[in-house]
């Protein structure tokens, strides 16, 4: 049995991270590590505004929620412009999968992967740098992978994506510095979601195995790290990946 978490430790560590006044954007934002970073932003004060292919289930959600496919320019474009005012914040947390070998995999397989998880987050990006340019701030996270670091056996679409995201990241705190925004990534390793929770236990033993805590992080762990790259703790940090993974990477 895959162990768990202390129950007596806080869920979150928002206090101190305020966002008053400012507009967040979190792609994938309905559900899932979606859902924990869009409800952390609006506890710490932030207007959230979450965009996702599937809006279902978020009818009493604390933020707001909006119909994009991220991997269409078009799309996103026009989600943006129905803002009341150009993000602040962006978290580009979508992704979706489609695991097979190399060889078994089809160009939907691979060009969907690819679409969503690295082409979408460029569309974001794109998107928002304007107005945060021309306000000289902006805050940047890209929800990455340590797989986009070592590699995944059957994820070879996704793998690459989060491994593009990586350098995207790289290149856009580049690009963007001199403007006052910040681009950074997170890199999680297996996280305790409903759907990982849903999995067979021996993959959560396996991943569990890897780690050096002995224990796998929840959807609030890595929302925290988010809030941290989010916040002015962080005002000088940029380019930077951090893995949130319990130790599984080293």
């Amino acid at each position: 049995m895959a162990a768990q978490q202390n129950p007596n430790e806080p869920k979150c560590v928002y206090r101190g991270f305020g966002f008053e006044g400012r507009l967040a954007v979190v792609t994938g934002g309905v559900r899932g590590l979606g859902r924990a970073i869009s409800d952390a932003l609006a506890a710490a004060g932030a207007e959230v505004h979450a965009f996702d292919w599937d809006v279902s289930g978020a009818e009493q959600a604390p933020f707001q929620v909006h119909k994009v496919d991220v991997s269409s320019s078009a799309s996103v474009a026009a989600a943006m412009a129905a803002l009341p005012r150009p993000p602040d914040l962006l978290v580009n947390n979508a992704g979706i999968t489609r695991d097979k070998r190399i060889v078994n995999m089809s160009d939907e397989d691979w060009n969907a992967v690819i679409g969503v998880n690295l082409t979408g987050a460029f569309n974001m990006i794109r998107a928002a740098a304007p107005g945060m340019s021309e306000k000289k701030f902006g805050r940047i996270v890209n929800i990455a992978s340590i797989n986009g670091i070592r590699g995944k056996f059957g994820q070879a679409n996704y793998t690459a994506a989060k491994a593009g995201l990586i350098g995207l990241t790289k290149t856009a705190a580049r690009e963007l510095g001199a403007k006052g925004i910040t681009v950074n990534a997170i890199a999680p390793g297996m996280i305790l979601t409903d759907m990982t929770l849903a999995l067979d236990e021996q993959f959560r033993q396996k991943a569990l195995d890897e780690t050096v805590l002995k224990a796998l992080p929840a959807a609030n762990d890595l929302a925290n790290a988010v809030v941290f790259f989010l916040s002015d703790a962080a005002k000088f940090v940029t380019g930077q990946v951090m893995k949130v993974d319990s130790g599984q990477y080293i």
